[in-house]
């Protein structure tokens, strides 16, 4: 009892005493940043299914957030209704098959209970040419705008001339409806109310689906660059953005995968340096690599060279936990083989994740399946670093509804050995997913096996610890220190 009372002494003292040295650049640059967006900066995505998405299209509001994240801006998009995307769900005001005039309708009592700092508009299409719609949509998006001023009337709108659809003679009216939306915007000498030109350049040939209306990927980034190159002239200074090398790791049936890649700067020919490899975390299903560019900037700051990893999730590529574990270790795989070039160590390789990324962490130092191409490179890390992973796949634990009889194939926690990894484990005692109790079981099964465990328990913290999307918040400070310590217990941080 004595020692951990010390033990927990010790952390709760660096801990403070690491809070008070915001004379360090990261952290000061961290706080800084945070200090900075504590205004809250909201969106709203207003138009039809373009804004919207499908099961069978793309929205740009996923790319737009990707764009801004990296950027360093921290914005939250609002809006009564919802799409899924690869990082869960985000919302807008959205309307699949609706008009303008519709949003024009609605858009009072809609705003007034979202009140967004920007509006994006893209309103324009579900109208036939034979209709002679164009009057009546300039009329229908002049009364929105006045009619969300007029509610706030320090918003900014960004008015898009909306993208062109090879949908013919139904959208033949759109060219005209652009110069006409121009116009507008242009007389109304009303600097809250900016132009977007979402056309230029928008060739639906090559842009949007069979339907030859809707943004296919290629399409959403394109009309995600345009409001994102236009929101940079209106948006508050950022905080810290990001520039990673993203290489392709390994093809697919469903898509290439990616390594986001953090390089330490000033590298000596010949220097090697330990790397730190993260897995995001989203229940196998959702997630981005951008969840952990945070840490592998300030890592790579450290001298790390320090990688955000994507792997195959349900949302995208209709996968299960079993393709995503093969996934994580072909990545470990091909950071051993291209070691040289990237200056790695790869005696000194940290595997890192959280939630069902720090299970994909624990399979690659665990699991001895699911290696789609043998060689002399192994995928076993060298370190783990768990935060609330899912390492029990049983009954008792998470993710059995997908694995069902299969669980000992890819549950960390039935696959300990003295080969594993030494690892640190971080788990809040409120976490609704990872019972206590099974922390607790991991370490005792690792120091059996003779490998060392760090167990630490952030009390009150549930499941996530933070929100990574959100802004920084002490518990983030306090994940980094015990990260830190564990790292410089091994010699991977000076």
């Amino acid at each position: 009892m004595a020692g951990y009372l010390m033990r927990n002494f010790k952390l709760l003292f660096g801990v403070i005493i690491y809070s008070l040295l915001l004379n360090s650049n990261i952290i000061a640059q961290d706080t800084a940043n945070t200090a900075g967006h504590s205004k809250r900066i909201t969106i709203m995505g207003l138009g039809d299914s373009i804004t919207e998405g499908g099961e069978e299209f793309h929205s740009y509001l996923f790319p737009l957030w990707e764009h801004l994240f990296a950027a360093g801006y921290r914005i939250e998009f609002i809006g009564p209704r919802s799409s899924k995307c690869r990082i869960g769900t985000l919302n807008h005001c959205g309307f699949s098959g609706m008009t303008a005039e519709f949003l024009d309708a609605h858009i009072d009592s809609i705003y007034r209970k979202y009140p967004a700092t920007l509006v994006l508009l893209h309103s324009g299409h579900n109208h036939f040419d034979t209709e002679k719609p164009v009057d009546g949509i300039i009329a229908a998006q002049q009364s929105i705008i006045r009619k969300i001023q007029a509610i706030n009337p320090k918003v900014k709108i960004l008015v898009a001339e909306v993208i062109e659809s090879g949908k013919l003679p139904k959208y033949s009216y759109i060219p005209e409806l652009n110069k006409r939306i121009a116009s507008m915007v242009q007389n109304m000498h009303n600097p809250n109310v900016v132009l977007v030109d979402q056309s230029k350049g928008f060739d639906w040939t090559q842009y949007t689906i069979k339907d030859k209306v809707h943004p296919n990927p290629v399409g959403a980034d394109r009309m995600a660059t345009a409001w994102f190159d236009a929101l940079k002239q209106i948006l508050p200074k950022p905080g810290q953005s990001f520039h990673p090398e993203i290489v392709s790791y390994k093809k697919t049936a469903q898509r290439d995968l990616s390594l986001h890649i953090f390089r330490p700067g000033k590298i000596k020919k010949g220097k090697k340096r330990p790397a730190i490899v993260y897995f995001f975390g989203g229940g196998w299903s959702v997630g981005t690599p951008l969840q952990f560019y945070r840490e592998c900037a300030y890592y790579a700051s450290k001298g790390m060279v320090a990688i955000a990893s994507d792997y195959r999730i349900a949302n995208l590529d209709h996968s299960t936990p079993f393709e995503s574990v093969e996934d994580a270790k072909d990545a470990i795989r091909w950071i051993r083989r291209n070691a040289g070039k990237w200056n790695i160590d790869p005696d000194r390789i940290v595997v890192a994740g959280s939630s069902a990324g720090g299970h994909l962490a624990a399979a690659t130092g665990t699991l001895k399946e699911f290696e789609t191409k043998q060689d002399s490179f192994s995928c076993k890390p060298n370190l783990l670093v768990l935060y609330y992973p899912v390492i029990d796949n049983s009954e008792n634990g998470y993710g059995f509804d997908l694995v069902k009889a299969r669980y000992k194939e890819l549950s960390p926690l039935h696959n300990i050995d003295h080969t594993t990894p030494p690892a640190l484990f971080i788990l809040g005692t409120k976490d609704s997913l990872i019972p206590v109790k099974t922390a607790e079981t991991f370490r005792l099964h690792m120091e059996e096996n003779g490998v060392d465990c760090e167990l630490h328990m952030i009390e009150g913290a549930g499941h996530p610890i933070f929100n990574y999307a959100q802004e920084l918040s002490p518990v983030f400070y306090t994940i980094k220190t015990l990260t830190d310590d564990f790292l410089r217990k091994y010699g991977y941080l000076k």
